[in-house]
């Protein structure tokens, strides 16, 4: 009942139709052909790691684990234990936990992943980059990337301030285009990608980028079109989404079947770059 549960609200949420279909992996991974007994509990994590894994498993009431990045991408012919996501797909199965994965529908989506960075750098007008079609009821106008207009310009250095508050960050990495090199310049327009936003943003014109990650090729690229960048390392960008969106909002869902349920997100899930 709570996968079923969990599936349901997570459509309402962020609909799997959103989802980048031509190459992403998302939905119901693992089916637990034998499910924990007397769950209640759903486990939220961006990155579904072996030690991450072990933290969920502890908690036996822990029945189902969402997983915002899939923990099965890539096409196998076999499942043994010498490879790390079969072993981790293996020991879900045996453990009675299922697996769901939302992805690109959770950065997609109306109220996802993308307009919460955008919320967290000022006041504005928030568009989307590249809007769906044919989106389901409630999702109109849903697609990928943001551009987020700021109601009042703000220096560069100003706005990496505000991004590194917004995620709980103490660095951030900067890269300034020459049209905001000096003293006193503004920017106003944003484009905003979660994780890696090379494919969204690139041949988009705005002030900044804001994302996780790009290539080194791709940020000289913005710099020549004179906009500035600024990266935060991919799953920094999707993290705190998970705690202070997706959790009390899926956990209000599924309280309307079940009183009981409870979402609680892994307390060890980190990027894997540190900034020393």
């Amino acid at each position: 009942m709570l996968l079923k549960n969990v599936t349901k609200c997570m459509e309402k949420i962020a609909p799997l139709k959103l989802a980048e279909a031509a190459w992403d992996n998302v939905g119901l991974l693992i089916e637990a052909p034998f499910p924990r007994p007397a769950t209640n509990t759903v486990f939220l994590t961006i990155d579904l790691t072996a030690p991450v894994l072990e933290e969920a498993l502890k908690d036996p009431k822990v029945g189902v684990i969402v997983s915002y990045h899939p923990p099965l991408f890539s096409k196998f012919r076999r499942l043994t234990l010498s490879d790390d996501k079969q072993a981790i797909a293996l020991r879900c199965a045996a453990s009675g936990v299922s697996v769901f994965a939302p992805h690109t529908s959770l950065d997609n989506c109306l109220n996802g992943i993308n307009d919460w960075l955008a919320s967290g750098i000022g006041e504005g007008k928030t568009e989307v980059l590249n809007r769906i079609d044919n989106p389901p009821a409630g999702q109109e106008g849903a697609g990928s990337g943001r551009v987020h207009t700021l109601a009042e310009p703000v220096q560069l250095h100003e706005l990496a301030t505000r991004v590194k508050r917004h995620l709980g960050l103490q660095h951030v990495r900067l890269a300034t285009a020459p049209a905001h090199a000096a003293q006193g310049t503004t920017v106003r327009t944003v484009g905003i990608c979660a994780g890696s936003g090379s494919s969204i943003l690139g041949g988009t014109t705005s002030d900044v980028f804001f994302t996780g990650e790009m290539s080194h090729h791709d940020v000289l690229a913005a710099l020549a079109n004179n906009t500035s960048v600024i990266l935060c390392e991919h799953t920094n960008t999707e993290r705190g989404y998970l705690s202070q969106i997706l959790q009390p909002r899926l956990q209000a869902l599924l309280r309307e079947a079940d009183e009981t349920a409870t979402v609680i997100c892994s307390k060890i899930d980190k990027d894997p770059l540190d900034i020393v």
